[in-house]
């Protein structure tokens, strides 16, 4: 039962850190919630009064900061007004495409577009691929995926479009389309979901270092994996519905 209240202090202190920061104030809610959730495993299982009255009061306190603040967020997107900004520095690692996008990933979500130009080597499809798997993974009701990129210089575009039509037909077994768009002139790095959140990334999905080789840490966790120094930010629209995918 230490190792789970330990993980509650370390879940709750780094919800307390973003909160005071003024920052990714959704995220820090979530954190919140499940901080509490821990603590109330802590506290079901001790038989120590004083600490038990200790804890309700603790978990208490941060319930009620949670609702704050996710009344505060709903508002903002309500309003149109939600922004947020993640600045990721030059080799930080806990930045994998889960930590960063999967809280925008609900049961709400039919249809994603991506607009990124470099969408072409191979470890830049890889990172299009590990994309898709987050969003295959979580409970959505999505159907379709659309990829805006551009074309690979004469030599290696009939192995950029095989490998996406390779994702494309792995991705009909989800029942999930992937239709995709060359563009000659793209230049924005923009991710939509339909749910209303819009996500822009300086880099687009090509924030990772390369690693040495296949069998160095972070090759497989991105979470692990150091990443090139970018900023993402994110919006909320109001009514997006239907308008990515449309």
């Amino acid at each position: 039962m230490e190792g789970v209240e330990a993980s509650a202090v370390s879940l709750l202190k780094r919800a307390v850190d973003l909160d005071n920061g003024g920052e990714r104030l959704d995220e820090a809610a979530t954190l919140y919630q499940e901080g509490v959730s821990l603590l109330l495993t802590v506290m079901k299982d001790s038989s120590d009064p004083t600490k038990k009255g200790h804890l309700r009061d603790k978990i208490k306190q941060y319930l009620k900061r949670a609702e704050e603040l996710k009344k505060f967020v709903n508002d903002q997107k309500e309003q149109g007004k939600y922004h947020e900004q993640i600045r990721i520095a030059a080799d930080s690692i806990g930045h994998s495409y889960n930590t960063l996008f999967a809280r925008f990933i609900d049961e709400r979500l039919t249809s994603v577009e991506v607009e990124d130009p470099y969408i072409r080597s191979t470890h830049q499809i890889y990172n299009f691929l590990r994309f898709c798997e987050l969003l295959v993974r979580k409970k959505t009701s999505l159907k379709r995926i659309l990829l805006i990129t551009s074309l690979d210089d004469q030599s290696g575009h009939d192995t950029q479009k095989q490998r996406l039509g390779q994702i494309g037909h792995s991705l009909n077994k989800y029942g999930v389309l992937l239709k995709i768009e060359f563009s000659s002139t793209l230049h924005d790095r923009e991710i939509r979901f339909d749910n209303g959140w819009v996500i822009k990334i300086g880099r687009g999905l090509d924030i990772y270092r390369a690693t040495e080789n296949k069998f160095d840490i972070g090759f497989c966790d991105y979470d692990l994996r150091p990443c090139h120094e970018t900023t993402v930010d994110i919006f909320h629209r109001k009514n997006m519905k239907g308008g990515a995918g449309s």
